[in-house]
């Protein structure tokens, strides 16, 4: 037979497959499933950034694979495209991961908590804006303000009574909290560190009149390299700056994207491959992190600091901004999965630390314990109005924690709410009047 049949054929060999593979995905059903997948699992897809110029134009040689859109900002790095939408996650059009919109103007009985951090504070992973710790939190302060409605004898009383033996009886009681209509607004943004937090919180968030701020980070500043002052879409530079690369890379990446679009690839992928089932670290803003993100860490002792104290700096000006405007803040660091014993880890969270590689633990481990002293250092500077909370400690529920090194799930973002409620209602506690009058009551 002569090669230019055999070539011809190819191509004419290819298009029928593809065309029967199209067919066969749309009797059963699977069309749609097929669309959406891009050869990872659908969730990790639904929470990959997908990077927008300034004029929300895509980058041409990034990858834009992702869902949850993201334009770039001169001053924040870049920040989430507001009104967007997905079966894991929902942004409000102020950027916010909420379903309702954040008005410029604060009802009176409204008692705003905005959340700050990076992606396990965004709730990266989660099955849906309820489960994420924000809406669980929120869920649970304006559900003891129902009860308290309800069941008012089973809290203290607002006056306290005379008699000892009644007061005893009345301080053996739950204290109250505020009354309020509680809105807890998850303001994080994954990958940001905390210079881009501080740029957040002053740019942007002190403008809605927050009553209470819950910053939850730790893990991006331990990641970031000291020669950058925060997150940015990664690659840009590189690609701004070189204009030949520029263009090939564009090149190369429209056409992985065409092959990537093709239903008989897809089909190899997601049934015989099963990429669906595999485990798959993303943590943002970078693209992947696998087994090198443990060369991600600070490799010695003086990048380490100098990572450290990048983020003591930017907890004090946050602290600052915070304590000038009498905002209550809670400086939380964010849980990370070497936290959990050996006798704890699921299977799952096992094979977690197994991709990550034997050097991480001992380097994540030694950056944690020092980003726990710049806080407690930050505490020290500002002792009213600050609240320090270690969340990497706690962890050894039983029940699987970790969906990878930082991202929790569902059950995870449960335990993070109740450990958050607590330290919050603390701080939201009503305190009962003495007993105000000068002859005792009767009995």
């Amino acid at each position: 037979m002569p090669r230019w049949v055999i070539f011809s054929a190819i191509p004419i060999a290819l298009i029928t497959l593809e065309l029967l593979a199209r067919l066969i995905t749309g009797m059963i059903g699977k069309a749609p499933e097929l669309t959406a997948f891009d050869g990872e699992p659908l969730n990790v897809t639904a929470y990959r950034l997908n990077y927008l110029d300034q004029s929300g134009s895509p980058y041409d040689g990034l990858p834009d694979r992702g869902r949850l859109t993201a334009k770039r900002s001169p001053l924040m790095g870049y920040k989430l495209v507001g009104n967007q939408k997905s079966s894991s996650w929902q942004i409000n059009e102020q950027g916010f991961r909420a379903n309702q919109p954040v008005t410029a103007v604060k009802a009176k009985d409204e008692t705003r908590i905005f959340v700050l951090g990076g992606s396990m504070a965004f709730g990266q992973m989660s099955s849906n804006n309820q489960s994420t710790f924000a809406t669980q939190l929120e869920t649970r302060l304006n559900q003891q303000v129902a009860t308290q409605k309800t069941n008012s004898t089973k809290f203290r009383p607002d006056v306290l009574p005379y008699f000892a033996d009644e007061l005893a009886k009345a301080m053996a009681l739950p204290p109250r909290i505020r009354d309020s209509r509680y809105r807890v607004i998850n303001a994080a943004v994954p990958g940001y560190a905390s210079s881009n937090e501080l740029s957040q919180l002053a740019l942007q968030i002190l403008s809605y009149k927050p009553d209470f701020i819950v910053v939850l980070d730790g893990y991006a500043d331990l990641l970031l390299p000291s020669t950058q002052e925060g997150a940015d879409i990664p690659g840009i530079e590189s690609l701004l700056d070189n204009s030949f690369g520029h263009f090939t890379t564009a090149l190369s990446e429209r056409f992985k994207n065409w092959i990537s679009q093709s239903f008989l690839i897809k089909s190899v992928q997601y049934w015989v491959l099963r990429p669906q089932d595999s485990l798959k670290l993303v943590i943002p803003p970078a693209i992947e992190a696998d087994g090198s993100l443990s060369q991600k860490l600070p490799a010695n002792a003086d990048e380490l600091d100098r990572r450290v104290t990048r983020y003591r700096n930017n907890l004090e000006q946050i602290a600052r901004l915070t304590s000038g405007a009498k905002i209550p803040i809670v400086l939380a660091l964010q849980p990370e999965i070497t936290s959990r014993s050996a006798n704890t880890l699921t299977p799952r969270e096992k094979k977690v630390l197994d991709q990550v590689g034997q050097a991480y633990p001992p380097r994540v481990k030694a950056g944690y314990a020092r980003l726990q002293q710049a806080i407690a250092q930050v505490k020290q500077q500002f002792p009213q109005g600050v609240t320090t909370l270690n969340l990497n400690e706690g962890t050894n529920f039983q029940g699987e924690t970790f969906y990878d090194t930082i991202h929790l799930t569902d059950a995870g973002n449960t335990a993070i709410a109740a450990r958050l409620y607590d330290t919050i209602a603390n701080s939201l506690t009503l305190q009962p009047k003495p007993y105000g009058n000068q002859t005792p009551p009767g009995r």
